[in-house]
């Protein structure tokens, strides 16, 4: 059976933050970033309870960091998350520990935890997702997402790309015998993703353009694979794998955050070149590197802080790292990753975003 259609409640348009202090539960409280509430603070009246400015995603740290917040604001009736994929996970954390009403407006569209149920923190340098919650409304605004920095539009372009990859561990995984018993692999669910993904495919220069029509199919794709691992009975086979742990696992060792969509589709590359030297499922490492460079996604390790040394190290462990923690059974269990295999990625992706020059040279390249 195909998941079910049960998405959040989303609103597109323009002037949309200013329309916010007219209808939410009040007082309310804000959670955004520092460098975003300079640009947003005289949208709203003196209805405002506070302004919670994300520092963490490590749960014992936040839930103090809250702790403090809510004993200087406690009659606050609503919750607003204003901002990128920190932002709405923190705004999403603080209604389900508070139990308050929930309204959500994305900044950019970098990642799909707007539109997803669970909160990813951080718990000893891990990924782990945890909680519930549903908006009240997810509301993009075409004028505020188009003044975000391009990179940070195209980047959501990951979550999507990641389809690819999640649908061909889980074949892998069924061939191997390795697939859960819950989740024996879905041809029906596995169909409902790629119809959810080819548009997005076909909207590449909408998208790395930040038009309003590329930011509609990206969004309403981030949409319905936010809402997908609740939609499958908590089932993430369809829309989640190697890359996402190649993520977890850089991560884990830079202790550094990222822009989600970067290092995702560097894993999807990767991903998708793993699963060609296996050559179980057919994936094109070739193929996924035209879409994330059409798309404008700079997955040069440089470009997102690290070096190509972390990347090798992540790498080279990556299959210790699923092993032990707990990850669905795909690709990185059993790639061989050698000199070689580095090497001939790294080629690959110089040859089509050029070699590192700089970061005042980096949005010029893709």
């Amino acid at each position: 059976m195909p998941a079910t259609n049960a998405l959040f409640p989303t609103i597109y348009g323009r002037n949309l933050v200013a329309e916010l202090k007219h209808f939410v539960h009040r007082p309310y409280l804000i959670v955004t970033m520092e460098d975003l509430w300079p640009r947003f603070a005289a949208e709203f009246d003196d209805n405002l309870a506070g302004v919670h400015l994300v520092q963490t995603l490590k749960e014992q740290e936040l839930q103090a960091a809250l702790n403090k917040q809510f004993a200087q604001a406690p009659d606050c009736a609503s919750v607003i998350g204003l901002g990128g994929g920190q932002a709405l996970d923190v705004a999403k954390y603080v209604a389900w520990t508070r139990r308050l009403p929930l309204f959500q407006l994305p900044t950019a569209l970098t990642v799909d935890a707007g539109f997803g149920h669970r909160i990813a923190l951080r718990v000893e340098g891990q990924v782990q997702y945890v909680g519930w919650a549903v908006p009240e409304a997810v509301y993009l605004d075409y004028d505020v997402i188009q003044g975000a920095p391009p990179l940070l539009n195209r980047s959501g372009v990951g979550d999507v790309l990641c389809f690819l990859t999640g649908d061909a561990d889980w074949k892998l995984a069924q061939a191997r015998g390795k697939a859960e018993p819950q989740w024996p692999y879905d041809p029906a669910l596995a169909a409902e993703a790629r119809a959810v993904l080819d548009p997005v495919l076909d909207a590449l220069d909408e998208i790395r353009a930040v038009s309003d029509a590329g930011i509609r199919v990206l969004a309403e794709a981030l949409r319905w694979g936010g809402a997908a691992y609740h939609n499958a009975g908590w089932n993430a086979r369809h829309i989640e794998g190697v890359e996402h742990f190649f993520f977890y696992a850089l991560e884990y060792r830079v202790l550094k955050p990222f822009i989600h969509g970067q290092p995702v589709c560097l894993g999807a590359y990767l991903g998708a070149a793993m699963h060609e030297q296996v050559g179980v499922v057919p994936l094109s490492a070739e193929q996924m590197l035209d879409y994330i460079r059409r798309a404008g996604v700079d997955i040069r390790p440089e470009a997102m802080g690290v070096t190509w040394d972390d990347v090798t190290a992540t790498l080279y462990d990556l299959s210790a790292y699923v092993r032990a923690s707990g990850l669905p059974y795909g690709v990185a269990h059993e790639a061989e990753i050698s000199e070689p295999f580095i090497a001939t990625a790294r080629s690959r992706i110089e040859a089509a975003f050029g070699p590192w020059k700089g970061a005042e040279h980096a949005e010029s390249n893709p």
